[in-house]
């Protein structure tokens, strides 16, 4: 499995949670959890990346 594809895919997931949780009444925890996710997803894909 190539390095990077974990962190990418599991950052796709609670990006798509926190984007549920934006129209909720937990909004700010919401934004909280997309950040997290999307900071999963940039990073996964700097490993993707950089080990081609």
């Amino acid at each position: 499995m190539r390095e990077g594809l974990i962190p990418t895919v599991l950052g796709t997931v609670v990006s798509a949670s926190g984007a549920t949780l934006l129209s909720s009444k937990y909004k700010l925890v919401g934004i909280g959890v997309l950040g997290f996710g999307l900071a999963h997803v940039v990073l996964g894909a700097i490993d993707l990346v950089e080990h081609r």
